[in-house]
């Protein structure tokens, strides 16, 4: 029977989540202060119906101070512009993409949030089904590399091969490739090997927070395709409901489709180009300085950074500085690149 545990890792400025299966991680959930409670899934707010768009069975809701969410409804349910409806976050924004929510009832104005959605230590323990979380710096390391893997593109597989998972706008691309795993039994290897991806593929989408339509293209030709769509209705029965499968095609792909319900963790920590976003180094640097402090009880902890990532971080320095006590010296360097920062303690 597989085991998960959760994690919790809470940082000025920051909380952070993870759920492992197995000893790896498969969830990874990042909230930060400054988010907007009302774009978070499972919160309830009371919009009002600004624009029906019949054709496509959706409408735009006004969620407030210039906030807005897609609302899809049934034919039957078709609601009027100017209505106020109660509805509940069911999808996260997304680049180019606004939050998803459904109406789940009339609603009074004037437009407001009525109750924020679950805290990450309450989706952990639902995740889990369990209210036991590990803190404390086994919860940063986990947290730690539950990030590293979730940015992370080529995956190995236990036995050898490899997954390469690359989103794109249209979809996720995922690349089964053979590698150095070997086998008396070419075709047997392939099957096995197939199905580890599989498994795997599920575990990283879940962690790396992608959704929308996959297309995993699988090593090798001629597939048992009942045997391998069994595994992935297995695989992906935790993103349940909401996945559906197509049949294996004759180019060797399987194609999917999976709910889309938070921000991909590239969205959260990535610049567009790829590099780690400034909020990202901020909190990386705030991290290291409450490490560097708690391993070194009572010494001065000096704080080197660039001007701009000094300017974001400062501030939760300062929080730290509250809790740990005035034990940290900073220090502008004005000619470091952006991503620079040290740490010592003299």
């Amino acid at each position: 029977m597989s085991a998960r545990r959760a994690f919790l890792d809470i940082t000025p400025g920051e909380t952070r989540g993870v759920v492992t299966l197995d000893g790896r991680p498969e969830h990874l959930l990042i909230r930060r202060d400054d988010d907007d409670p009302r774009l978070e899934p499972g919160a309830r707010i009371a919009a009002r119906v600004r624009k029906v768009e019949p054709a496509f069975a959706s409408a735009f809701v006004d969620l407030g101070e210039g906030l807005e969410a897609l609302l899809d409804f049934p034919p039957d349910r078709r609601p009027v512009e100017g209505q106020m409806l109660e509805v509940e976050v069911r999808s996260a924004p997304r680049p180019g993409k606004l939050a998803g929510v459904r109406a789940s009832g009339p609603g009074e104005a004037p437009v407001r949030l009525l109750a924020p959605g679950p805290t990450v230590a309450e989706r952990l323990a639902r995740l889990v089904r369990s209210q036991d979380l590990v803190t404390g710096a086994e919860a940063r390391r986990m947290a730690d590399a539950a990030e590293e893997a979730a940015l992370t593109e080529a995956h190995v597989l236990p036995g050898g091969g490899l997954v390469v998972i690359e989103p794109t706008r249209a979809l996720v691309a995922v690349d089964v490739d053979l590698g150095p795993r070997k086998g008396p039994d070419p075709k047997s290897l392939v099957r096995q090997l197939n199905l580890a991806a599989i498994a795997e593929t599920a575990r990283l989408l879940r962690l790396k927070g992608l959704g929308g339509l996959v297309v995993i293209d699988l090593a090798g030709r001629g597939h048992d395709g009942t045997a391998l769509l069994n595994a992935a209705r297995n695989a992906f029965a935790a993103d349940n409901p909401g996945v559906a499968f197509g049949p294996i095609s004759r180019f060797g792909t399987l194609e999917l489709t999976l709910p889309r319900r938070t921000r991909a963790a590239a969205e959260i920590l990535l610049e567009p180009g790829g590099a780690p976003s400034d909020r990202t180094l901020a909190q990386r640097l705030v991290r290291r300085a409450e490490s560097e402090a708690e391993a070194e009880t009572g010494r001065v902890v000096k704080i080197q950074a660039g001007p701009g990532l000094a300017r974001l971080a400062w501030p939760l320095v300062d929080r730290l500085a509250e809790r740990m006590g005035a034990r940290f010296d900073r220090e502008v360097a004005s000619d470091w690149p952006r991503d620079r920062f040290e740490i010592t303690v003299p």
